[in-house]
Formats: structure tokens, sequence, C-alpha cells
């Protein structure tokens, strides 16, 4: 699986992968049918989703290698990703230590097939007013 079968993956069920998403490790944004934005991430033994209002999202723009603008823009792409300041409304966890056995960074090893199992683990668990058309 890619980033983009994922994307309609999730599409399939009224969510949207958004940019900033990441299938090594993965790190994905998605956006959920109220508009709250979830975070999963797969690093060490730990498997975790965290959900943030909407307007968490912000976009950064990357500053071109050398700036002086003569042979470069002197601005970059801009890549989606979430405020410093954001705080978390929720989060679901898996233990991979507990559940699983691992002991090392087996999370962070998973192919992006194996994690979306995971994150749609973790999407069940969330109220449901959240996933309201996401079945």
């Amino acid at each position: 699986m890619n980033l983009p079968a994922l994307a309609d993956l999730l599409a399939s069920r009224g969510l949207r992968l958004l940019p900033g998403s990441y299938a090594v490790p993965v790190e994905l944004l998605v956006q959920l049918p109220d508009a709250t934005i979830a975070r999963f991430t797969a690093r060490g033994t730990t498997l975790r989703l965290r959900t943030y209002s909407p307007d968490a999202l912000t976009a950064i723009t990357i500053p071109a290698e050398c700036g002086c603008g003569d042979h470069h823009p002197q601005t970059g792409p801009a890549r989606v990703t979430l405020s410093r300041y954001a705080v978390p409304l929720e989060e679901r966890i898996i233990d991979g230590e507990l559940e699983h056995g691992w002991h090392h960074h087996e999370a962070g090893l998973l192919r992006l097939a194996d994690a979306t199992e995971h994150l749609f683990t973790l999407l069940a668990q969330l109220p449901t007013p959240a996933l309201a058309g996401a079945a």
C-alpha cells in the first residue's frame, strides 16, 4: 500500500488524508468527517492517535537552499503540519510492548498497510460524533 491507495481507502470511509502524511515511518494526518484532525504515529513500541481541533493545522514555508533569490525563489514550498502550539483533544494508544510483545522499535518498522489496521482500531475508539458517517 502507498499513500495514494490509503487516501482512496480513507475517502471511502468519509475521511481525508492530508498533506504532511508520511509512509516511512508512518505518520498520518487525517481529517475526520467533523473536520477534527487526527494525527497517527507509529514510533518505538507505541501506536498513537491524537485528535486536534481543525484550526490546529498550519502551513510553514520552507526557505530556498541558498536564499539569495538569484537562481531560486526566496521562498520554497509550503508544508502542512500541526501548529507547535496545538493541544490534543483526545489520545488513544496501543502499547505494542503489552499487546504484541514488542521491545525495541517495532512500531516504527510497520509497513503502511499494517499500520493502517491499527489506525482503524484506534479510530473506532473515538467518540461517535467525531466519526459520524465514517463507517
